[in-house]
């Protein structure tokens, strides 16, 4: 990974940085505020985003003045610390497996003062098994009165049981679709199994994606500047506020 794949912070003019915004905007749309603030982003399969959108959706919402803190739980191939140019240890399975403050596995020096990342640390040997802990319910408990968001990221859902597990440790989920990639059996599959864990849905974004200029266009005229009502009561998934 190189700095191409923070394109927020190194290109926010470009159309796809302007995507991110939407999707920053279509979350509070949403109402995803307040006791909804841990949000996991997974996908289907591997190599569809989901850690470049999780990564720019991060640095799109740390640029609106909120404190960000992402959290790479991908403990069998974590790849965020590439992006950040940052250790990747110690971090999260640090704190699963020895008893250490959670301040001392959080970087700052990431390139933005508001968005600080817990990295994965070393690989464990039972990743599914260290999730599925208390103390990952209390980590996460301990860092909501700090942050505005924090943003999980997974391994991909139909890979290892891991995404469905901390899909219940968080309050919502967000499924990652690259264009082109993903069929819609894997799509409906990776629903099933979210569905399975009851866990809360919010949305899912299309990734891989070409822009047009035509599409591109429309699509910012459509979600900035609408002044129809209904429109403005519709959140970016369909579903009323």
């Amino acid at each position: 990974m190189s700095k191409n794949d923070l394109i927020a912070q190194h290109n926010p003019k470009s159309p796809a940085s302007e995507a991110y915004r939407m999707i920053r905007t279509n979350l509070e749309y949403a109402g995803v505020t307040g006791s909804k603030k841990v949000i996991l982003i997974t996908s289907a399969l591997a190599g569809e985003g989901k850690t470049t959108t999780l990564t720019n959706l991060a640095v799109t919402l740390a640029h609106s003045g909120l404190k960000i803190l992402v959290v790479d739980a991908d403990l069998r191939r974590p790849s965020i610390h590439k992006v950040f140019h940052i250790r990747k240890s110690p971090g999260l399975t640090n704190y699963l497996v020895k008893d250490i403050p959670v301040g001392d596995i959080i970087q700052k020096n990431t390139p933005l003062d508001q968005l600080h990342y817990m990295a994965a640390g070393a690989n464990p040997p039972l990743a599914s098994e260290l999730l599925a802990s208390q103390k990952m319910i209390d980590l996460l408990q301990q860092c909501r009165d700090e942050y505005d968001y924090i943003l999980v990221d997974s391994p991909p859902l139909l890979s290892v049981t891991d995404a469905s597990i901390l899909a219940t440790r968080v309050d919502g989920t967000i499924l990652c679709i690259a264009q082109g990639k993903t069929n819609v059996e894997a799509v409906k599959a990776a629903k099933r199994s979210l569905d399975k864990v009851n866990a809360s849905v919010l949305g899912a974004v299309l990734t891989k994606a070409e822009f047009t200029k035509g599409i591109y266009a429309y699509h910012y005229y459509d979600y900035q500047y609408m002044e129809d009502e209904e429109h403005r009561k519709r959140n970016w998934f369909g579903r009323k506020k």
